[in-house]
C-alpha cells in the first residue's frame, strides 16, 4: 500500500511520524559531517527539500534529540554504527530567516532580533543552573527586540559559549533561508543598512566563534562575498552547478521512478520525463523538483502535469 504523500511538510519528526513519503536522504547527514567543512552554504531553488534537511540534520544531531534514534532507525545513516552514536550527541542552534520579509529596515531588524530573543527562549534552562553569573545572566535577559547591534550581533556567540559551558561540547548552528531578509531589502531600498547588520552577525557567529563545531546555511541564492559574508574566508559554498550533495536535495530520476511503482504509476514514467525533464545539479545529476512529483503522486491525475509545472 502506498504511504500518503503529504504535502508541505517540512518537519523530519512529523514526516516520519506520521509515516508519510518520504524518500530517504540520511546520506547527507553522512556526506556534510565527513567533509569537515566549517561553514557549508548550500543554495537550491524553492520547494527543493532545503528546510526539511535542515529540520533532519537538527533532529540528528541535537541533544534535545538524544535517544530518538527510532526517527532514523529504518534509514541509511542508522546502518552505520558511528552514526548511531553520533546521533542526539550536540547542542544545536537552528533558527529561520524565512518569515523576515519587512518593507523597512527598521521592521526586519525587529524580526530578526525577535528571532533571536526566541532562540534564546528555547535554552532559558541555562538561567536555573549555577553555570552563569549574575552578569551573564542580565546579559541573556537582555536579549529583546529592541537591544543595541553590538548585542543582536553576538548573541549567537555568546549563546554558544554558553551551550558550550553546559555540555562541554561544542555547537552545530543551522541557517535556514538566510537570504530572504537580503532579498526583500534590495528589492524595498534598505541593502546597506540590513547588509550590515548582517555580516556583523554572520561575522560573529560563524568566524569568530570557537565555540563551533560546525554551521550551516541554506538559501535559494548566494549573496556576493563583498557583502555579507566578506568576512567569512572560511566558507564553502556549494551551488546548484556544484557537484557535492548533488543528490542529497530533490529526487533523483530512479527516485520518482520508484516513487511511481510505489503509487501504481509505473506506465507514467515516460510521460513524467518527458514533461520535467529534471534539473541539473552537478556535472551529471537530473534531479526533480519534490513539490511537483509529490503533487503528481498525490492526485494520481496525469492532467495536473501541466497545472503543477515548476
Amino acid at each position: 500500500m502506498a504511504r500518503t504523500a503529504a504535502i508541505g511538510i517540512q518537519d523530519f519528526e512529523q514526516l516520519i511520524q506520521n509515516h508519510y513519503f518520504y524518500i530517504d536522504k540520511t546520506h547527507f547527514i553522512q556526506e556534510w559531517w565527513e567533509s569537515g567543512d566549517s561553514v557549508t552554504l548550500i543554495t537550491r531553488p524553492r520547494r527543493f527539500g532545503k528546510t526539511l534537511a535542515m529540520s533532519m540534520l537538527e533532529k540528528f544531531f541535537s541533544v534535545s534529540y538524544k535517544d530518538r534514534g527510532d526517527l532514523f532507525q529504518n534509514l541509511h545513516i542508522w546502518e552505520n554504527p558511528k552514526y548511531r552514536n553520533l546521533q542526539g550527541s550536540y547542542p544545536v542552534i537552528f533558527l529561520s530567516f524565512a518569515d523576515v520579509k519587512e518593507t523597512s529596515f527598521i521592521q526586519a531588524r525587529k524580526k530578526i532580533c525577535r528571532i533571536l530573543k526566541y532562540v534564546y527562549k528555547q535554552f532559558r534552562f541555562l538561567l536555573d543552573s549555577d553555570l552563569l553569573d549574575e552578569y551573564e545572566k542580565e546579559d541573556f535577559r537582555s536579549i529583546s527586540v529592541t537591544m543595541e547591534d553590538n548585542e543582536a550581533s553576538y548573541a549567537l556567540k555568546t549563546l554558544s559559549e554558553y551551550l558550550f559551558r553546559y555540555y562541554n561540547k561544542k555547537v552545530i548552528i543551522l541557517l535556514d533561508e538566510y537570504n530572504t531578509p537580503m532579498q526583500e531589502a534590495f528589492l524595498n531600498g534598505y541593502w546597506e543598512e540590513l547588509s550590515a547588520f548582517t555580516r556583523n552577525l554572520l561575522s560573529a557567529a560563524f568566524k569568530n566563534n570557537s565555540y563551533l563545531e560546525r554551521r550551516m546555511m541554506t538559501g535559494i541564492t548566494r549573496i556576493s562575498k563583498e557583502s555579507i559574508f566578506s568576512d567569512l574566508n572560511n566558507l564553502t559554498v556549494v551551488t546548484s552547478v556544484s557537484d557535492a550533495y548533488a543528490d542529497c536535495f530533490g529526487f533523483t530520476e530512479t527516485e520518482v521512478f520508484q516513487s511511481l511503482r510505489e503509487f501504481g504509476l509505473s506506465d507514467k514514467k515516460q510521460e513524467v520525463k518527458d514533461w520535467y525533464n529534471g534539473f541539473t545539479f552537478g556535472a551529471v545529476s537530473v534531479i526533480y523538483n519534490p513539490w511537483s512529483v509529490l503533487h503528481y503522486l498525490k492526485t494520481e491525475n496525469r492532467y495536473l502535469l501541466g497545472k503543477y509545472q515548476f
